[in-house]
């Protein structure tokens, strides 16, 4: 995989958030300012991120993936943040804490995802022509 400018910010954004939501949880703190500013850093780096991924794509870019499964996971890396405020703001308790941790981590994977679709993957790749000679041999 290749890891480009935005995946490593995107990275440190994520797991910065899942620490700080964490660490608040472990310490049974309710959703506060701090947590909550945390979850709207990592939806601000996607918006940021989907402008950025446009603006390539309008500079003559190309995905290596397919355009849907790109977008798909931005649109769905997008909306996670908003749910997670979301929780948050319905049920406040240090639990939500948790569930705003995960939004970083699960959005830092999504991340990873998108730039296999962008740059290719080329060990899923060389892991295909490995099993070709299996699957001849199968009769596949």
């Amino acid at each position: 995989m290749t890891l480009d400018a935005w995946f490593i910010s995107g990275a440190i954004v994520g797991l910065a958030s899942t620490i700080v939501c964490i660490v608040a949880a472990v310490m049974k703190k309710k959703p506060n300012d701090v947590t909550l500013l945390a979850l709207i850093a990592v939806e601000l780096f996607i918006v940021a991120y989907a402008i950025g991924s446009i603006v390539r794509l309008s500079g003559g870019a190309h995905l290596a993936g397919e355009a849907w499964e790109f977008w798909g996971y931005m649109f769905t890396a997008a909306a996670l943040p908003v749910a997670g405020f979301y929780w948050a703001m319905m049920e406040r308790t240090f639990w939500s804490n948790y569930v705003m941790g995960a939004v970083g981590v699960t959005v830092v994977v999504m991340m990873a995802r998108m730039a296999q679709i962008w740059y290719g993957t080329p060990v899923l790749a060389q892991a295909a022509q490995a099993l070709n000679p299996l699957q001849q041999g199968f009769g596949l």
